[in-house]
């Protein structure tokens, strides 16, 4: 009788080894040595649920960064219906603090779309999966892997490390990007496709790193070809930046008579859009006229200082302004007071709130 079933490359054999002897242990894995121990037991699969939200969490976010609050959002939202039912604002502000703001309102609405139009059960293809709110093709190839072994090409930013090395793709990222794929395409195995794709993910975390790999331990030293010419750090290939522009604002942080401070919600769209922050004029090229025009209420502005802060596409100076509210005001709809040290903020406005408390 003969199969069809394809034998695995080398390159996938010599990885998943190496994987089931090195693999990280992470909050939202199940390594395989946890698999071993319990085969057969459906405890021991992958949540999807789990997998779902590390990888929302893990975009532009280090494993470092992510470990501690994905804990608490589990143990806030341990399942996709508790997520779907919670506030948007409280999602908001558990996020505070992990950046590009985007993702947690999308987690919540993709908690909700799997919640209400899958009963709590998310698909299990990628096609699926990237019908849901904020899950685009990296992730959904990821989820799909990871959480059901579905054969997936998975390619985030230590895959491409590590595969344009083994084959020194010398075009630029991110044109690279289908000469990646149709390499991994060659080598990506039929079965325990999770599996490969973490092994692809922990070698380029803490092996074929940025600077300074570790060749001695790479178990496909042999087949690297950046390795055997020696320019491993010559790859990835990287078009070169352009210069990010610089933008400017002014914030007002407001002080009550109780030690609380006036906040207020922002714009739903837009850069960091629903978060808390502190009541301020639009980010600009320049700011245009007198910035205590746009304050909260008129009181003895003395500025506290700049707080500076880089996003992803450019470089943002905030005056920082402090004052006491004067007696007989009221605060709007939108706004409400907080002490500081309690406001879920982003970074950016805990800096500012940093210089208004001094």
């Amino acid at each position: 009788m003969t199969t069809n079933r394809r034998k695995n490359s080398p390159i996938a054999e010599a990885l998943l080894a190496w994987y089931d002897a090195h693999a990280r242990e992470l909050p939202w894995r199940v390594g395989p040595k946890a698999k071993k121990a319990g085969a057969r037991k459906k405890s021991t699969a992958p949540d999807p649920y789990a997998v779902w939200l590390s990888e929302i969490m893990l975009q532009q976010t280090t494993v470092a960064t992510v470990a501690p609050r994905y804990a608490e959002f589990l143990a806030r939202w341990p399942d996709v219906k508790t997520m779907a039912a919670a506030p948007q604002e409280d999602i908001l502000g558990q996020w505070a603090g992990l950046g590009y703001y985007a993702r947690a309102r999308n987690l919540h609405k993709c908690a909700i779309a799997v919640a209400e139009e899958h009963d709590g059960v998310f698909p299990d293809t990628e096609e699926g999966l990237r019908a849901l709110p904020g899950i685009g093709d990296y992730t959904a190839a990821a989820i799909a892997a990871i959480a059901f072994d579905r054969r997936a090409i998975v390619i985030d930013g230590n895959i491409e490390r590590v595969v344009s090395r083994l084959y020194e793709i010398d075009t630029p990222l991110p044109a690279a990007k289908a000469e990646i794929r149709e390499r991994l395409e060659k080598i990506w195995p039929e079965k325990r496709s999770g599996d490969f794709a973490q092994s692809l993910m922990d070698l380029g975390a803490g092996i074929c790193r940025p600077k300074a790999p570790s060749c001695l331990l790479c178990p496909v030293s042999k087949n690297c070809a950046a390795q055997k010419a020696g320019t491993q750090e010559n790859f990835p290939v990287k078009a070169a930046k352009k210069a990010k522009p610089n933008r400017v604002g002014a914030v007002f942080a407001l002080m009550n008579t109780k030690g609380e401070m006036l906040f207020e919600r922002r714009p739903e769209k837009g850069l960091l859009g629903g978060m808390l922050g502190l009541p301020g004029t639009e980010w600009k090229e320049k700011l245009n006229g007198d910035a205590l025009k746009s304050a909260p209420t008129k009181a003895k502005w003395q500025k506290a200082g700049e707080a500076t802060h880089t996003f992803t596409h450019f470089h943002l100076t905030l005056d920082v302004y402090a004052g006491t509210a004067p007696k007989g005001f009221r605060k709007s709809a939108d706004q409400q007071w907080i002490k500081p040290n309690e406001a879920r903020v982003p970074t950016v406005m805990k800096k500012a709130i940093s210089l208004a408390t001094v």
